[in-house]
């Protein structure tokens, strides 16, 4: 709910944003790199800032491909 509540907030200022999720294996350099302490744990970061293009549209798989239900 926050990063939604983040999201909003920016986008009510004309900013857009972008949620991005991270793999562990990066972890230990980017807390190397920005001092972060020991005891926090990276999950995810949204960058934020103007708006340069209005976003693609986005292309799914269709549901069944992405999907699978077992009885």
């Amino acid at each position: 709910m926050l990063q939604f509540a983040v999201w909003t907030a920016l986008a009510l200022e004309g900013l857009g944003a972008s949620l991005q999720h991270y793999n562990p294996l990066i972890d230990a350099e980017v807390s190397k790199v920005w001092n972060i302490p020991a005891s926090w744990k990276l999950t995810a970061q949204m960058p934020f800032g103007a708006v340069a293009a209005p976003p693609a549209e986005k292309q799914f798989q269709p549901l069944e491909d992405r999907l699978k239900l077992y009885k």
